[in-house]
């Protein structure tokens, strides 16, 4: 498999490359976003992934989502996305659950193993509790995707601290939530959000130019940190 990473090891370098192999990720939802980020790194030269979430792929899904296709409708998003994996790195180790994040089930997923835990949540409950519990997990390192819903502009994708992001509403009602429950992350959160003003429209369209580009930039994020180790 030495030629299919060669163009990512000649940027990298050896020793990033090695690193990379050994790292364990996990991302929660395989949507517009955590679809993307999963593909990225493979692609780059993971080998141990684990995708979770429980839904299956609709119809509405297939105009940004890796996993949806006319043939995949009705499929779990796990196990579609697992075996398009594959066939890009058969070597690489892909662990798909069906299963969901909530407060109930942050101890089955052992955060404690992973190096990387990507957030992909759309669920403001859900994801606060992963902000919350995975901030505490000794070792594993989180990177947060906010809302990529409502915009058109990939351009202004960007990121920041999760206390700092303005004009995100999904960033602003997880906050909201941590006031309530009065709890804070027990470490800063580094955030992928736009800076464009969300659309304001009944139905909460999407547009993959937008939400690729969010997994993306969560996938460069934990190549660029192992990277600088």
């Amino acid at each position: 498999m030495t030629d299919f990473f060669s163009r990512s090891e000649a940027l990298l370098g050896e020793k990033a490359m090695e690193a990379l192999r050994q790292k364990r990720v996990i991302i929660f939802g395989v949507g517009g976003v955590g679809s993307w980020c999963a593909e990225a790194l493979i692609r780059t030269g993971l080998l141990h992934l684990t995708i979770v979430d429980d839904d299956i792929v609709q119809a509405s899904n297939v105009n940004r989502q890796l996993p949806a296709t006319r043939e995949t409708i009705g499929c779990s998003k796990v196990e579609v996305l697992r075996e398009r994996l594959l066939t890009i790195n058969p070597n690489a180790e892909i662990i798909a659950l069906q299963a969901r994040y909530t407060p109930e089930t942050s101890c089955d997923f052992g955060l404690s193993t992973f190096d990387y835990v990507i957030d992909a949540i759309d669920c403001v409950a859900d994801k606060t509790d992963l902000i919350l519990y995975a901030t505490r997990v000794r070792g594993a390192k989180l990177f947060c995707s906010m809302g990529a819903a409502l915009r058109f502009d990939p351009t202004q994708v960007t990121t920041g601290e999760l206390m700092s992001v303005k004009g995100d509403a999904l960033a602003k009602a997880v906050r909201a939530r941590m006031k309530r429950l009065d709890r804070h992350p027990s470490k800063k959160v580094r955030c992928v959000y736009s800076t464009e003003q969300a659309q304001r429209i009944e139905t909460r369209g999407s547009l993959m130019q937008v939400t690729a580009v969010f997994g993306c930039t969560l996938a460069g994020l934990v190549i660029e940190d192992i990277r600088k180790k």
